[in-house]
């Protein structure tokens, strides 16, 4: 399938949905007969997936609320690795 024209904006995959254990204190990504555990703030990242912000999108809001954080450098790369997982579209 080609890629969509213009920069990618992730969402997750039909499929999945994120959820907060309250119990673990965790962010947790449902796919079909499995749980993927997102430590750290793995779970914000994803959470700001929702097909309508860019990967830089992402990067600026992430940068914004983690300052000196290596977010630029750190997030395109989590993201590509979940979409080559297919989590994201």
């Amino acid at each position: 399938m080609p890629a969509p024209a213009g920069p990618w904006r992730p969402a997750l995959a039909p499929t999945l949905v994120l959820r907060h254990d309250r119990v673990r204190g965790t962010d947790l990504l449902v796919l079909p007969e499995r749980v993927v555990v997102l430590q750290g703030h793995a779970g914000q990242v994803v959470g700001l997936c929702d097909g309508t912000r860019t990967v830089r999108g992402i990067v600026d809001e992430l940068a914004a609320r983690h300052p000196g954080a290596p977010v630029a450098t750190e997030v395109p790369s989590f993201l590509d690795r979940l979409r080559q997982e297919g989590w994201l579209t």
